[in-house]
């Protein structure tokens, strides 16, 4: 038996740390928050998206009482992004998540088919997505997707 070992690195910032730029996309994402459809989780999400171009695009989880119907916030903002410029690739993504009246003081991560999601759109364009993850005691920065999905399904998979 042989054994493998994977690391995630995570970078742990306070939010004024953060440069100007991510400090705007977190905000873009935090105000998204109040536009989430979560009736039933009452966990509302917000996310936005930077592409190379400057361009931002922000999103909100969107439920369905016929579950999963619904779509997180990370996939409406991505294909929101991606449906308005196909050929720019993605700096950046930021999350925030708010419920009980009040934003989540430890950053949420995305789901598993958010992280596929994002994965594709990173090997689409070639291109790492730094990921941040807002948090009230702190921001998580990710170098890339692969971080978040270490053993990942991709379109090499597929070849066999």
């Amino acid at each position: 038996m042989k054994k493998k070992i994977i690391e995630t690195c995570v970078e742990i910032y306070g939010f004024e740390e953060l440069d100007t730029a991510k400090q705007l996309l977190i905000k873009k994402a935090k105000d998204q928050v109040l536009k989430a459809y979560a009736p039933y989780s009452g966990f509302h999400v917000g996310a936005a998206v930077e592409l190379e171009n400057g361009e931002i695009f922000a999103g909100s989880n969107q439920e369905n009482s016929a579950y999963p119907s619904g779509l997180c916030a990370e996939r409406v903002a991505m294909f929101f992004a991606n449906a308005q410029y196909p050929d720019v690739a993605v700096k950046s993504l930021a999350i925030a998540a708010f419920t009980n009246g009040k934003f989540l003081e430890e950053p949420v991560t995305p789901c598993g088919s958010c992280r596929q999601v994002l994965l594709e759109t990173e090997q689409r364009f070639e291109k790492e997505i730094t990921i941040l993850l807002y948090g009230t005691n702190h921001v998580f920065q990710i170098e890339n997707v692969k971080q978040l999905l270490p053993l990942c399904f991709e379109k090499s998979s597929l070849k066999g």
